[in-house]
């Protein structure tokens, strides 16, 4: 079983920047896929990045050119780096992961707010 722990949410100020980080409790090597979604007040949960198939990085519209998906094998963590953070960035964020034979994890979330 695969569990996950995102921290490094907060409050911040438009245009300012977050390091979100994931902790796995087993090998992130072994996934299929990792990524970062979100979920606004009101809002259906969302993708926002995801590193997939032969290391391909896909990005929401919304957040590319802002956001950067990383992964340290090594630490056993994936990251969400977010700069140039707007007001409609804020939502809670989740890590997720994908094991090689299917299974799927989520973190519990951490709250992400940018204020004006």
């Amino acid at each position: 079983q695969v569990q996950l722990m995102e921290s490094g949410g907060g409050l911040v100020q438009a245009g300012g920047s977050l390091r979100l980080s994931c902790a796995a409790s087993g090998s992130i090597f072994s996934a299929n896929a990792v990524g970062w979604y979100r979920q606004a007040p009101g809002k259906q949960r969302e993708v926002v990045a995801r590193i997939g198939q032969f290391g391909i990085t896909n990005y929401a519209d919304f957040v590319k050119g802002r956001f950067t998906i990383s992964r340290d094998y090594a630490k056993n963590t994936i990251f969400l780096q977010m700069n140039s953070l707007k007001p409609g960035d804020t939502a809670v964020y989740y890590c997720n992961l994908i094991t090689r034979d299917g299974m799927e994890y989520w973190g519990q979330g951490t709250q992400v707010t940018v204020s004006q």
